[in-house]
C-alpha cells in the first residue's frame, strides 16, 4: 500500500486525536467492505458504532489494531501510523513483530471471550504482562488481583472459564485487556453472546470505564448504552459511514432514511 503523506495528525501536539481515520479502505478479494471510512475519536472520548451486520463496523474496529490490513487510506492512534512506516512520501509495511508492538497498546474485547479454557481467571489476566511486557509475575499478578476487583470478581481468581457465567467470562476478558494498560480500548459487540440477563454487569464494567476517561470504541446493539454513555455515535451501511454525530440526537431525530428505516426495526 501506498499514498501520499499528510500532516494533519498533529504530531507531536497535545491535541492530538487517539484515532484518526482517513478515507480508509478495506477489501477481502472483490468484495468491498469498507468504503473510504473517516472520523475522528480525541482522548477520552467514547465513540458507539451501530449498523447492521456486514456493515463493516467489526472490520474497521480489526484495521485499528492491524488484524487486518487497510488497502488503502490511512489509520492513527496517538500521531502513530498503525501498520506501517513512513519514509519520505511513501509508506511501507511494518515487520510483524514492529506491528505487534503497536498493537500492546490497543486493547481489544471480542464477542466471543477467547480466554484460555485451562487456565484460571487470573491466569489468564497475568499472561499476557509477563509474557509480552515482561513484567514481574509477582507484579502481575497483583495488578490480577486489582482488576478482578474491579469488574467485580475478585472471588472468582481461581476459577476457569467453565465454571464462569458467559457475563464473568467477559468481564474477565476486559480485565486481561487492562492488564496491558492499554491508552485505547475497542469493543466488538461485547454482550452479543451474552444471556439477556448478564448483558447489565458487562455493560456496568463498560460505564466505570468510560467514566474513567478511558478512549472507547464500541460497536453495539444497546441503544440505551450508546444513549447515555457514547459522546458519538456513527451509524454505518454498506461500509460507509452513512450518519454521526451526538447520539441522542442521531437516534431521537436521525436525518438520513437509512438510518431511520434501521432505528425503527430496533428502537
Amino acid at each position: 500500500m501506498s499514498t501520499a503523506a499528510s500532516d494533519s495528525t498533529n504530531l507531536g501536539d497535545g491535541s492530538t486525536p487517539m484515532i484518526l481515520a482517513q478515507q480508509v479502505c478495506k477489501n477481502f478479494g472483490s468484495l468491498q467492505v469498507l468504503k473510504g471510512i473517516s472520523l475522528e475519536v480525541t482522548r477520552g472520548e467514547v465513540l458507539c458504532m451501530i449498523g447492521p451486520s456486514g456493515s463493516g463496523k467489526s472490520t474497521f474496529l480489526r484495521c485499528i489494531n492491524h488484524l487486518e490490513q487497510v488497502n488503502a487510506g490511512r489509520l492513527y492512534v496517538d500521531g502513530d501510523l498503525i501498520g506501517y512506516r513512513e519514509k519520505g512520501d511513501r509508506i511501507y509495511e511494518m515487520s510483524p513483530r514492529a506491528a505487534a508492538r503497536q498493537r500492546r497498546d490497543i486493547g481489544m474485547v471480542f464477542q466471543h471471550f477467547n480466554l484460555f479454557p485451562h487456565r484460571t481467571a487470573l491466569d489468564n489476566i497475568v499472561e499476557a504482562p509477563t509474557q509480552v511486557k515482561k513484567i514481574r509475575k509477582a507484579d502481575a499478578i497483583t495488578r490480577a488481583k486489582e482488576l478482578l476487583d474491579r469488574v467485580g470478581l475478585a472471588d472468582k481468581a481461581d476459577s476457569y472459564p467453565s465454571q464462569l457465567s458467559g457475563g464473568q467470562q467477559q468481564r474477565v476478558a476486559i480485565a486481561r485487556a487492562l492488564a496491558m494498560d492499554p491508552k485505547l480500548m475497542l469493543f466488538d459487540e461485547p454482550t452479543s453472546a451474552l444471556d439477556p440477563e448478564l448483558v447489565g454487569e458487562v455493560l456496568g464494567v463498560m460505564r466505570e470505564l468510560a467514566a474513567s476517561g478511558m478512549t472507547m470504541i464500541v460497536v453495539t446493539h444497546e441503544m440505551g448504552f450508546a444513549r447515555e454513555v457514547a459522546d458519538q455515535l456513527v451509524f454505518m451501511d454498506a461500509g460507509v459511514v452513512v450518519e454521526s454525530g451526538n447520539p441522542r440526537e442521531v437516534l431521537a431525530n436521525p436525518q438520513h432514511d437509512r438510518t431511520k428505516a434501521f432505528l425503527s426495526r430496533i428502537l
